[in-house]
């Protein structure tokens, strides 16, 4: 039915647009619908015969919907709360998921570089002689330039070339340079990884004292590092001087030991430093959510702050082990200990008036020597390297 239009006030002029566009409405909204007089718009009226579908038929398409809705909801709000807990376990330091060949890879691409950097010496090393003048460059009396003649600095080829010649011409036992330096950098290499294993401990020890106390931190880590501007070859002969005096259960000091103490003397700096900022690095909120899950400090040191202080320790170590790999040389020479490599350097720097390739062999020995100390780290990255992506 069409509802009545109201009536026109009196005494008003009625006009003929007006009137068309009524009929045109009236035609319009003929049979189901209607316009009313508070709603200008047209309104349809319902139609209840499409309402008389059986009942079974409602309720199947109203589950169906429920369940789609459901079902859209629920994969929706799953998969956004895992993409949130992916990227709030990435951004708090969790272990992130790495590809197999990422390791391998890392690896390679170190070794190429160390070789690369190893080649590079070499070219520098041959320009300088080939390029300056055997004499050196002198300005007044002072030498500007080293001399590059073979008296001063020899060929590469010739250095390698030494280490298969015999150590000491007419020997009974023809040791080759070669092997010289071979054994006095595996008793150095002994010696610089017990220095490196002490300095560790001592190293660790302190930066847990310093985190567990900050009035401890302030105390101690100032005497740390002005501990470090102390000249090597001053601390050597009081160890030697004080470790002579030591003996316990009948066994009395050895020279070697001064080493290894010297070594780790360099060694737990480097260590205790990286440690410390390592201890340090999580974040305030999830220390708080350890607390306030009743984890005690020994649970939190070892649940949340080791694992975060992975990624500051392993640069830390690899930099003590090449400085206890210094330490143990220059502890050898100024204790006079035997069997090592920086003695081997003192023996043959005696002998080097007329061929100092010799002595450019054993100071090849203990460069080489350093990459390996550093390289053995890489061991302990293998243990550790599931905690390489944490972050702080």
């Amino acid at each position: 039915m069409i509802a009545p239009f109201p009536p026109e006030p009196e005494g008003d002029t009625i006009d003929p647009r007006r009137s068309a566009a009524q009929g045109a409405d009236d035609r319009r909204f003929k049979g189901n619908l209607a316009v009313t007089p508070s709603s200008p718009r047209p309104q349809r009226i319902p139609d209840h015969r499409a309402d008389r579908r059986p009942a079974s038929a409602t309720a199947g398409t109203e589950a169906e919907g429920a369940e789609a809705t459901v079902g859209t909801e629920a994969e929706t709000t799953v998969g956004t709360e895992a993409e949130g807990a992916e990227a709030t376990v990435g951004r708090r330091g969790r272990p992130s998921v790495r590809r197999k060949g990422d390791g391998m890879n890392g690896r390679l691409r170190g070794t190429v570089t160390a070789v690369a950097a190893f080649l590079l010496l070499v070219v520098v090393w041959e320009l300088a002689k080939w390029l300056l003048p055997p004499a050196g460059v002198t300005v007044g009396d002072t030498r500007i330039l080293p001399r590059t003649d073979d008296a001063a600095m020899p060929h590469v080829w010739t250095v390698l070339a030494k280490l298969g010649d015999p150590e000491v011409a007419g020997a009974a036992d023809p040791r080759t340079v070669g092997a010289a330096v071979a054994a006095g950098a595996l008793f150095t290499l002994g010696l610089s990884l017990g220095g490196l294993v002490l300095g560790g401990i001592g190293g660790t020890l302190l930066a847990l004292l310093m985190q567990r106390f900050a009035l401890a931190e302030k105390a101690v880590l100032p005497y740390v590092i002005a501990s470090q501007t102390v000249p090597l070859i001053a601390i050597a002969p009081l160890v030697a001087g004080w470790g002579g005096k030591i003996a316990i259960a009948g066994w009395t000091w050895q020279p070697w030991a001064s080493v290894m103490v010297i070594a780790s003397y360099l060694a737990f700096f480097p260590i205790s430093v990286g440690m410390l900022r390592g201890l340090t690095s999580p974040r305030k909120a999830d220390v708080e959510m350890f607390h306030s899950l009743a984890a005690g400090w020994w649970r939190t040191l070892l649940r949340l702050r080791l694992p975060a202080s992975v990624p500051h320790l392993l640069p830390a170590v690899r930099l003590a082990a090449a400085a206890a790999v210094v330490g143990a040389i220059v502890a050898e020479i100024s204790t006079g200990t035997r069997g090592g490599i920086g003695r081997l350097i003192i023996e043959y720097a005696q002998s080097a008036t007329g061929d100092p390739s010799q002595m450019y062999a054993a100071i090849l020995g203990a460069a080489v020597l350093g990459l390996v100390a550093a390289g053995l780290v890489g061991v302990l990255e293998l243990g550790l390297g599931r905690y390489r992506g944490a972050t702080s």
